[in-house]
């Protein structure tokens, strides 16, 4: 049986409109827009509002807060990938005179530089950035508030060095960057650093009674690159695809993989959130969940998508406090996922089978430890222990023979066949650990060797 349709069922629309319009009431909310995408494409959307006839949809511009970080950490892993910086270079190597002294861009990507949360007074969000014309300003006097490295802390000066990095090194403003490498090849012509009509005006709503106030919308200046940019639901699911897949015109698989692996410890107490390079990484219910929030008065903007599932959804809406759209964009992803679970693609063979490859697979034991190595579909080796979890990992070939491993405890590090004199082979070695054909085979280059009189009972 052949499955195409993406159309969600009824009861999984109405459980969506009926999760957003719960959120909308109850968060006193002026308006609000969700979508879901699944397999690349937009499923569903919705929206809320407490004007009749006048709500917005999936191509209203609403401002997106700190979800500008991922597009900026995109920006930085693009600058590693074409050879301009490492992400272990201090930051004084490439934008000397910030006096934040030798943090290095990887700590400013994960928030682990030790930088203050926010700029000196007064509160940059609500001020014009013109406040604020240096670094200096931004940074203020006690920058540095912790030993780099050491711990996460969330900072948003962190991420105007970054800016200023982006600027310095590719010789353009970062507003000129983002349009150019991220925008226009990905098709996001909604997404801007200035709202661009259809666009929601941005309202506190009084906390105690039902009544609205204006919020102020602020350029900000040099602290652009942390908050700045205005989107559509449409475009930042177009941005949630790039971010589950890479696409090579941005950033490929690999590099998006690895904004996607935590990198850094949570904070204490908070062990199902972590945060990677410019992506914020959460545990709800068993399930992975990736993306950002994102906050400035006004608005509040939430992405979050499984690779496991193929499902991403995001919530925007115009109100300063009061709705907690996070959770909301959570449980859009798990109605879907857990209402209408991923149709698994076909198995499929491989196209052509190496005989020197297939003699591998099979059992390999690690002192007396069973493993079992696969050969998978796409060429690749798998290596996992027979029962129970533990130490397993993907692998893949290089030009010389040897296989790298992607993922797991072998994560980084070389496989290679040992063989013997005529030709056969005699052991695996990966990272110095032997796995041999038998436990402690005698006949392989076992560490410590192996007792002369072999296996025995307990009377032996």
């Amino acid at each position: 049986m052949t499955y195409h349709s993406e159309e969600l069922l009824p009861g999984t629309q109405r459980a969506l409109l009926h999760r957003i319009a719960t959120a909308q009431a109850e968060g006193r909310a002026p308006s609000l827009v969700a979508a879901v995408q699944r397999r690349g494409r937009v499923v569903w959307s919705g929206s809320r509002s407490c004007v009749d006839d006048h709500s917005p949809d999936a191509d209203t511009q609403f401002r997106i807060g700190s979800l500008t970080k991922t597009f900026t950490a995109v920006l930085v892993l693009r600058l590693r990938d074409e050879g301009l910086l490492d992400l272990d270079d201090p930051l004084e190597k490439h934008l000397p005179g910030t006096g934040v002294g030798g943090v290095t861009v990887l700590q400013l990507l994960g928030h682990s530089a030790g930088l203050a949360a926010e700029s000196p007074a007064p509160w940059w969000e609500r001020t014009p950035g013109t406040l604020r014309p240096e670094l200096a300003d931004v940074l203020g006097e006690q920058s540095r508030i912790h030993s780099p490295g050491r711990r996460h802390h969330y900072s948003n000066p962190g991420y105007t060095l970054l800016g200023a990095l982006i600027e310095t090194v590719w010789g353009a403003s970062w507003a000129e960057v983002l349009e150019r490498e991220i925008l226009e090849p990905l098709g996001m012509s909604r997404t801007s650093t200035q709202p661009q009509a259809p666009h929601a005006g941005g309202w506190a709503v009084h906390p105690w009674a039902d009544a609205l106030l204006p919020e102020p919308t602020e350029d900000l200046g040099l602290m652009a690159p942390a908050g700045q940019l205005w989107s559509t639901a449409t475009d930042i699911l177009r941005f949630a695809s790039f971010l589950a897949e890479g696409d090579d015109r941005v950033l490929g698989a690999a590099s998006v993989e690895e904004m996607r692996a935590p990198s850094t410890p949570p904070e204490s107490g908070d062990w199902e959130g972590n945060y990677g390079l410019g992506l914020q990484v959460v545990r709800q219910d068993g399930r992975t969940l990736l993306g950002h929030t994102g906050s400035l008065p006004g608005f509040l903007a939430a992405l979050w998508f499984s690779t496991e599932d193929d499902v991403a959804a995001v919530v925007l809406t115009n109100t300063t406090s009061g709705l907690f759209v996070g959770e909301v964009a959570a449980d859009l992803v798990d109605i879907v996922a857990d209402a209408e679970p991923r149709i698994p693609e076909p198995w499929r063979p491989l196209t052509e089978v190496d005989a020197d490859l297939l003699a591998l697979t099979g059992p390999w034991y690690w002192g007396t430890r069973p493993n079992i190595l696969q050969l998978t579909a796409d060429g690749g080796l798998t290596l996992q222990p027979l029962r129970g979890s533990g130490r397993g990992a993907r692998f893949v070939a290089q030009p010389d023979g040897s296989w790298i491993g992607l993922d797991g405890y072998y994560a980084g590090e070389t496989l290679r066949v040992v063989r013997a004199g005529d030709g056969s082979v005699s052991h695996l070695d990966l990272g110095s650990f032997v796995f041999t054909r038998e436990p402690y085979d005698p006949a392989s280059a076992v560490p410590g060797g192996v007792d002369a009189e072999g296996w025995r009972g307990l009377g032996g």
